[in-house]
This record gives C-alpha cells, structure tokens and sequence, in this order.
C-alpha cells in the first residue's frame, strides 16, 4: 500500500528544501558570520587561532546498513564521525557542512529524520551547519560531511609528535562499537531466514549504542586543560587500535609495545564477545568505530592522568627499530598487526 502520508522530494525541490533546512538552523558560534542562504558561508576565527578541516564520506552498503540503523543516527553518527577527527587534532569543532546524495525511494520525512540527527548533534557539541548541497543519485544513500574546528595557535596536536618513552594512552573502553555491529548484524541474518523470530538484543544495549549512536570526545579535550596535559601526537580510533597506533609510528619514527592486559575492555562487550565466539582482544585492536582518542604524553605527565577514570595507559613508544609489538597476557611479544577497516579492500562491503 502506498503511503499517504509520503512527500517527493522532486514536489518540494531543490529550493524548498533548503529554505526548510534554513528555517531549523540555529547558529550558536560567533565565528559563523554567514551561514545558509549565499553562495558561500563565511567565518572567521581569532587571530591566534587556526582552520582545521576534515571530510568523511558514508555511503549505504558500505559504511552503514539501513535495514538495522534508523536515519536519525545515521545523521547524528555521520556528524560524529568528523567532528571526531577535529577533536583528535585538539581543535574545538565549530562549523559542519553536509551533502546528500539520494535515490527516489527516500521520501522528504526520510530527509527530515536524517536532520533530526545532525540537528541533535550539532545542539549537543555547539556545532553550526552553515551549509551542503543535495542531489539524486541512482541507488541508495551516501553522505558527506565536512567539519570545521578551530585549534587555538601551538595547541593543535599532529600524528607527527610522539616520542621514544612516551606512554600511549586511550581514552574510554575499546571493542565496544565493533561487538555492536556483531549482535546487529548477527540479527540481521536470523531475520533474513526466519522473519518471525524476534530479535535479541538482551544485555547488548551499551554496545548497541556504541555501533549507532557513538560519541566524538570533546569532554577529553577538556579534561586536557583542566589537568594540564598537551599530548604530542593523537589520532581518533575510527579503524581500530591497532591501526591508528601503526600510523601514530609511522608519522613520528617510533616504534611501540602494547599490553594486551593493559587494554580496557567494558564487560559487555567482553561478555558478547565470548559469546559469539571471538577474542576479546582483537575486538579492542582490530574493531574501530569507537571513536575514542589514543595519545602519546611524556612520562613526566603520568601522575596528571594516574588511576583518571577516563584514561587507560595501555603501552609505551620505542626506538623506531624496536618495531611494533603487542605483549600478550602469559609475556609473549607478537607483531602488532592492523586488521581494522579499509575502505578501499575489495571484501569490505
């Protein structure tokens, strides 16, 4: 049966959705001097501070799954997404841009719900969308965003920094967003086979969030200031632990050694994970999406972080020769290996 309650897009067009988008936006940062509604928005920082810029790209089949993950996240995730890599460069996201390009079976409510998500989000961390673009597309859902964050002069933080004995820290717990797409996608294939069976999701609402609704961690950059702690390089962990420290070791010339009894696990994620049969581990190594932040600091910063709750030291950094290695929990020392995400991996969608 049709939906009476549908609207096409093609009846409102091009024009009318954006003078709808207009209408909901609040701007909320004095930086944002012109918004929606020109050619062009235009902003300007202080003097003594710098423009960081950072893009993703989502699209359906490959980044997210529709059939489990409600267009309201999807918004607000994507914005999380970016405003995660502003954040990792210790900037302060101010301004995000978002484009849509979709296919004829996404309705105006579609769109709306989306929005609702982004909206939410740019409420949460007082970010301003000050701009996009939308247009058809053959098959499916895709976006893009592009954040805008502002990174006070000598306090940007770059990949580029990490040092010989510094210690490397994670924020939050690891495994968590991975073991969410697990149960979801796990799910997905029991309903395939068998629609009248209903889902499971008992004792998986942490990790369930974790998957569809992640926070970027602006909170950490507070705490930052607050405790007195510049990290010397830092990168958000979007592709997994493990990956994001190779490339941490790479950009600084170092080498590293993670603890694996180290690595903070919360125990539902641990719990599912042993249910469904996987290493807890390599969940926290290999998943990625928990968007949590993993820093080099020096060793001379140590008693600032000690026994913080929002911090785990999980290894050190090396002589570059030394190589990159994970010490297991009975000593043994094996080759630290990326197997988060990659895009561009011909077996990833």
């Amino acid at each position: 049966m049709e939906d009476q309650n549908r609207t096409e897009l093609k009846d409102l067009g091009e024009f009318g959705l954006i003078e709808l988008i207009k209408k909901k936006v609040q701007i909320r940062n004095a930086s944002t001097l012109t918004g929606i509604g020109d050619d062009a928005a235009v902003i300007k920082y202080d003097d003594d501070s710098k423009t960081v810029i950072s893009t993703d790209f989502l699209v359906e089949g490959v980044h997210f799954d529709l059939s489990y993950v409600p267009l309201k996240h999807l918004g607000y995730k994507a914005v999380m997404v970016n405003i995660s890599d502003i954040i990792a460069m210790n900037a302060v996201p101010r301004q995000i841009t978002v484009s849509l390009s979709l296919s004829n079976r996404f309705s105006l409510e579609a769109i709306e719900e989306i929005y609702e998500g982004i909206f939410l989000a740019c409420e949460l961390y007082n970010v301003d969308l000050i701009g996009g673009d939308t247009t058809s597309s053959v098959s499916g859902l895709s976006i893009s965003i592009t954040a805008i964050g502002e990174g006070k002069e000598g306090k940007i933080v770059y990949r580029s920094g990490a040092k010989e004995s510094n210690l490397l820290v994670v924020s939050g717990d690891l495994g968590g967003a991975y073991m969410g797409l697990q149960i979801l996608e796990r799910e997905k294939q029991i309903y395939t086979e068998s629609p009248s069976v209903q889902p499971d999701l008992s004792d998986c609402d942490y990790i369930l969030e974790r998957q569809l609704k992640p926070e970027a961690r602006l909170d950490v950059l507070r705490e930052f200031e607050t405790l007195g702690v510049k990290p010397n390089a830092m990168m958000d962990i979007s592709d997994g632990l493990s990956s994001e420290v190779m490339h941490l070791c790479k950009a600084s010339k170092v080498g590293v050694s993670i603890y694996e009894d180290k690595l903070p696990i919360d125990q539902q994620t641990f719990d599912r994970a042993r249910d469904n049969h996987l290493d807890p581990t390599m969940c926290a190594l290999n998943g990625g999406e928990d968007y949590e932040l993993v820093f080099a600091i020096d060793l001379s910063d140590y008693e600032k972080i000690k026994n913080h709750p929002m911090f785990t030291v999980v290894g050190h950094f090396l002589n570059e020769s030394e190589g990159q290695t994970l010490t297991a929990k009975d000593g043994s020392s094996h080759p630290l290996e990326a197997q988060g995400w990659n895009s561009l991996k011909e077996d990833s969608n």
